[in-house]
Parts: structure tokens; C-alpha cells; sequence
């Protein structure tokens, strides 16, 4: 009797495991670490079928991981609670120490760690009131506005050429983007170091500091100082 007891928890324990078995879901679930997003404006970031994209929220939401809200003809997704952004960090460094493919992927994606000398949400922390460091967001205004690191400057990727004069030099820029595996940043840092700035990319985003604790501040646009 017992061993059939433990067999089902474990079937209740691999319903989550199967809803993680796909990379869309994954990607889903990364994108909704940003908070509650609109089905249509997620399948847009996330550049999959608005069909495909609802699909694979129901099979998460089947397995409790992520809940939704109804405002008139439009619904709403979001993580289900703390315990599933938790989850899925947890997985993610599992597999980026235990997967040598995946840290060769990353590496193609995002630079060698190496050359781009990524800077930690720890080291972060203890440099947000060095005058000597500019924190800067590249994401658009829109995901600025909904949380961002305290007193950093928005600096959307796409204006980065017409805002060069805008950037002071006497300062080193650390730029962040939304998750882990987000390319906009270390693709502005490249840039930036290109023109001669100090630059680096904060490791795992916006998505790695809230994960691990760091302040978030809600608002608009702030102003950097030449």
C-alpha cells in the first residue's frame, strides 16, 4: 500500500516537471518574471503564434504555475507565487553547472564570460551609490517603468546611437536587460565599448536581481547627468 502511497506523490511531483519540459514554457515563465502580462503583448516578447503561446500557458496553468485575470475580452498571466521564479533560478543554475551544451550555448548567445567580465547582483549592490558607476536599464520605457533597478538611467537599446552624447566617460556603465538570456545588453556593452566607454553587462538581468532580492523602484524615466 505504501509503495503505491509514494508513487502517487511522486505523479504529483512530475506534473511540474512535465510543464517545464518545454522550451516555450520556459521562455513564458521567464517573461512573466517582469509581472502580469497581457496574453497578446507575451506572445509578441516572446515571438511565438498568439495560438501556440495560449496553448502552452494552459498546460502551465494546469499545473498551478501560473494564474489569470480577466479585464473585459482581455486575459492577463502571471506567476503563480515567489516559489515558482525560485524554481525556476534553481533550474536554471542546476543545468547551467551540470550542462556543458547549455554553458556553450549561453557563450554563443551572450559572449565569453571572459571578455565580457559580467558583473554579479552582490557586487552590484555594493556599487548602486558609487559616483563612479552609471547603472544603465536598455530596456524599452514601457518595462522600465514597471520596476527597475533604484537610480538607474533608461537607456532603451534602440536609441543608444542617437544618445551617445547623453552618456558621461568619466564613469563605468553596468547595463542590464530583462532575464538571463536577454542579448540586448552585452550587444549595447559591445557597442559602448566600441566608442571607448567602460562598460559591462549585469549578470542575469533584471529578472537574476529581483530573484535574489534587490530593491526595485516603480516609475518613470530618469535623467543622466553629462
Amino acid at each position: 500500500m505504501n509503495e503505491f502511497v509514494e508513487l502517487g506523490i511522486y505523479t504529483q511531483l512530475a506534473r511540474i516537471g512535465k510543464a517545464l519540459a518545454h522550451p516555450v514554457r520556459l521562455r513564458l515563465l521567464d517573461l512573466l518574471e517582469d509581472g502580469e502580462i497581457e496574453v497578446d503583448r507575451l506572445a509578441r516578447a516572446a515571438d511565438v503564434s498568439l495560438k501556440n503561446t495560449s496553448a502552452q500557458l494552459q498546460q502551465l496553468r494546469s499545473a498551478n504555475l501560473v494564474v489569470t485575470r480577466r479585464q473585459g475580452n482581455r486575459i492577463y498571466y502571471r506567476l503563480a507565487g515567489p516559489e515558482v521564479s525560485s524554481l525556476l533560478s534553481a533550474l536554471q543554475s542546476c543545468a547551467e553547472q551540470r550542462l556543458a551544451d547549455l554553458r556553450e550555448a549561453i557563450a554563443d548567445l551572450l559572449g565569453d564570460p571572459d571578455e565580457m567580465m559580467p558583473v554579479t547582483v552582490d557586487q552590484l549592490r555594493t556599487r548602486l551609490d558609487d559616483p563612479g558607476v552609471v547603472v544603465v536599464d536598455v530596456r524599452p520605457a514601457r518595462e522600465y517603468a514597471r520596476g527597475h533597478i533604484p537610480g538607474a538611467v533608461n537607456l532603451p537599446a534602440q536609441e543608444l546611437e542617437a544618445r551617445f552624447d547623453d552618456i558621461p566617460r568619466n564613469v563605468e556603465i553596468i547595463a542590464y536587460c530583462q532575464g538571463p538570456y536577454c542579448v540586448l545588453s552585452p550587444d549595447v556593452v559591445r557597442l559602448l565599448r566600441d566608442r571607448g566607454y567602460p562598460a559591462r553587462p549585469l549578470a542575469g538581468g533584471m529578472t537574476r536581481w529581483a530573484r535574489e532580492g534587490g530593491t526595485v523602484q516603480r516609475g518613470g524615466q530618469m535623467g543622466a547627468d553629462r
